[in-house]
């Protein structure tokens, strides 16, 4: 019985050391001690913690004996060994079966957040069960389920707060569903659909950025930037017209972190022609003409090509309204035929509010999106390849425009 104490206290000391060997390599090749990833058995190198807390994550939980080779922890990776390529399909299947939870496709996360820790914390909330036993919903995909289900029906956040308060109390006890909108929001905002709303003359004048930023009156029409109330005052802080703008970088750049998704916009270059008819943009003219003019740019097959396309539509569901709101989207043509057309790869970069169609100073609400463009176009260092598994420079070029523009009648 003593020999058995023994034995079982050399190995809790043998266990404690390498805990501690561990924490010392990640520390020194990671640079930092407050974001590491955990790889206990419950948090799986998905969610971050400062050294403290991972030490008696692994003291009480036990570290996850597949994880074998510290690549999250700036081991690097071995090839040919077979145990990286489990470590590979086990993060591979961690993120699938997220996905498949909350009904997305790897580029749903398209414009996550830059701070990949707050996207790590996200994953594990996608892993989380909604209540203890529960195999059907997780925290994530029960929040975007019932937020979904509040914006399809215009449901008021007082109304929603109550909501979630109600299925709080009806699910068992020790359920994860956020009880007010300020944790629904915090946990939903780390998806990373940020944008910036911008202020602009209500006569497509300017918008309200740059040098224009602190002005409070147009300098072409001298119109007020507020809003003016039917009583003829100013509302100051509420703005006369916005402009919504999504930045699509960070979208390119997510696009890459997803392994399914890099692989697929190197297509159009891996892709064996069958017969010489046109099936694919690059076998257009201008996709040739501008690999032959910038052989730099058209000798790296990860360099975008795309397409902007904007149009007018009604979002008032009447026919006889004149209120016209215009969508700015952009499509990336370095994608298979049949995903490039697909709802999911299009991104929506501007959403330009009525009442009336912006005509030719469409120009002006372009400025932000074609300010991103020329970064694209000049380049975009340290993007990740999640396919190679390498670092390289982005770069984009806008090949094409799909516009329809029709002129106001004439009285």
């Amino acid at each position: 019985m003593d020999k058995s104490w023994m034995h079982a206290d050399r190995r809790l000391k043998a266990y404690e050391l390498g805990v501690e060997e561990f924490l010392n390599f990640a520390v020194e090749n990671l640079g930092n001690t407050t974001h590491i990833r955990c790889p206990c058995v419950k948090c799986g190198n998905i969610r971050l913690f400062e050294v403290g807390i991972i030490r008696e994550h692994l003291y009480f939980n036990g570290i996850d004996q597949s994880y074998k080779i510290w690549t999250w922890h700036g081991e690097p990776w071995e090839w040919t060994t077979n145990a990286s390529r489990n470590v590979e399909e086990d993060e591979q299947s961690r993120f699938s079966y997220v996905y498949e939870e909350l009904g997305m496709d790897d580029n749903d996360f398209a414009n996550i957040g830059s701070d990949p820790y707050e996207f790590a914390n996200v994953i594990g909330d996608g892993d989380e069960p909604l209540y203890p036993g529960c195999s059907k919903y997780t925290k994530l995909s029960a929040l975007v389920k019932l937020y979904n289900l509040k914006a399809k029906h215009g449901m008021s956040d007082v109304c929603f707060i109550e909501l979630l308060i109600l299925q709080g109390e009806l699910l068992p006890e020790g359920n994860t569903l956020p009880s007010s909108m300020y944790e629904a929001k915090k946990t939903l905002s780390a998806l990373g659909m940020s944008y910036e709303k911008i202020h602009t003359c209500p006569n497509d004048c300017i918008l309200y950025r740059k040098e224009y930023e602190e002005a409070t009156n147009c300098p072409t029409c001298g119109i007020s930037r507020w809003k003016e109330t039917k009583d003829g005052f100013l509302k100051e802080g509420v703005a006369a017209k916005v402009v919504w703008y999504f930045p699509p970088i960070p979208r390119f750049k997510r696009m890459f972190q997803s392994h399914k998704t890099a692989k697929s916009l190197t297509w159009h270059a891996a892709r064996k022609s069958v017969d010489s008819h046109m099936s694919h943009p690059a076998d257009s003219p201008s996709w040739k003409l501008v690999d032959d003019k910038w052989p730099d740019f058209g000798n790296e097959p990860r360099n975008l090509r795309l397409a902007l396309s904007s149009d007018g539509f009604n979002p008032h569901s009447s026919l006889s309204s004149r209120y016209s709101c215009w969508p700015v989207m952009l499509v990336t043509y370095n994608l298979p035929p049949w995903l490039c057309m697909k709802r999911k790869f299009m991104m929506l970069t501007l959403l330009i509010s009525g009442p009336k169609q912006p005509g030719n100073d469409i120009d002006v609400y372009l400025e932000p999106l074609i300010d991103d463009l020329k970064s694209l176009w000049d380049e975009i260092r340290g993007v990740y390849d999640a396919h190679i598994r390498e670092y390289f420079t982005l770069r984009g070029v806008l090949l094409w425009t799909i516009n329809d523009v029709i002129g106001e009648s004439q009285s």
